[in-house]
């Protein structure tokens, strides 16, 4: 089997969507797990697709989080690749039948037949979500994983819940049926012809935004007094979150990074197996025009994505004896790298 960069399905795949510049700059920045190099054919592996998919989720954030650029362009110069190790996305939970996905569907609907599996169940109370992450079952220490997390409106107040309802009532699903058969189709056969892989990547990269209007200033605030989880799905929606950086040392990396006076976290975040260590840049700032109580648009100042480091053990399987890497995550960790999206002095300007 090749594992040429060029002439493969997966350069293809990236040339189709992001175009060559872009696709030559993520082979340069990224690790690229060699799985998911094969030459051109007529017909493309989930596994490919997979890949694809993550490459551009990663190039997406930079072009959003100017310290993660920072980082990575550090990273760039002094030759180190990016081992991308899961990116993260916030979903909703509704109460009420729509015409949108509910909750985590929708992105399962793309993660499973992208050959993904649920690898964890890891419960989030105070904030009131559940996390779920997804492992690649093809090649699960190499590709990517996501955590995706649904927020519980109904375990918050009843204006509360009155405000969500209303704010995603716009929401509008991204994939057409034509697209949702070529999953189907894909969960199937396990690949695709290439003309279908290219034209169905740009469509599940925009599953990853927001689907519904703006919220008022009024609503935001409203969502803000108790959830700025869900005030930050008001104004971000379904996009990726964060990207996580696999680094060897997270802790030197902390600290070289507060050394550069970027805004990393103050303190990293240790499983209770101690086997996997955390930390994020605070999330940068963007700014959207939400509708005072005039009617007039107030250019207003929130967290957006932002850029996590994380630091994984191996250990010995007992049930096999093999050394693998610990690919879990941590209730405890997942929720203090949440506060990274807090609001804070939320400012209109």
């Amino acid at each position: 089997m090749s594992h040429s960069i060029t002439g493969s399905n997966l350069q293809g795949l990236l040339h189709s969507a992001l175009g060559a510049d872009t696709t030559q700059d993520l082979f340069d920045l990224l690790e690229v797990p060699a799985s998911t190099l094969h030459p051109a054919s007529a017909s493309v592996t989930r596994l490919e697709l997979a890949q694809a998919l993550n490459m551009a989720l990663f190039h997406r954030l930079l072009q959003q989080v100017p310290s993660g650029r920072a980082y990575v362009a550090d990273a760039r110069t002094a030759g180190i690749k990016i081992c991308f190790d899961h990116g993260a996305v916030r979903t909703v939970l509704r109460q009420q039948a729509s015409g949108f996905p509910n909750g985590e569907a929708l992105f399962t609907r793309l993660l499973l037949p992208l050959g993904y599996a649920l690898n964890g169940l890891y419960p989030l109370p105070r904030i009131h979500m559940t996390g779920r992450v997804y492992t690649h079952l093809d090649d699960p220490e190499q590709i990517a994983q996501f955590f995706v997390s649904e927020l519980h409106p109904a375990q918050f107040s009843a204006s509360f819940q009155a405000t969500v309802d209303s704010v995603l009532a716009s929401s509008v699903d991204p994939l057409t049926p034509a697209l949702q058969t070529l999953l189907t189709q894909l969960a199937a056969d396990g690949q695709l012809p290439l003309a279908q892989a290219q034209h169905l990547l740009p469509a599940m990269l925009g599953c990853f935004a927001r689907h519904h209007a703006l919220p008022s200033l009024a609503q935001y605030q409203q969502l803000l007094a108790e959830s700025a989880e869900m005030a930050w799905i008001a104004t971000e929606g379904n996009a990726f979150n964060h990207a996580t950086d696999r680094v060897p040392d997270v802790e030197a990396t902390a600290a070289q990074q507060r050394q550069l006076g970027r805004p990393i976290k103050d303190l990293v975040e240790v499983s209770r197996n101690g086997r996997v260590r955390q930390t994020a840049f605070r999330a940068d700032q963007v700014s959207h025009p939400l509708k005072d109580a005039n009617g007039s648009l107030i250019d207003t100042v929130v967290p957006g994505s932002f850029y996590e480091f994380i630091s994984r053990d191996h250990y010995i399987d007992a049930a096999s004896g093999i050394s693998k890497l610990d690919l879990s995550f941590d209730s405890g960790n997942a929720q203090g790298i949440f506060k990274m999206t807090a609001a804070g002095d939320v400012s209109a300007c």
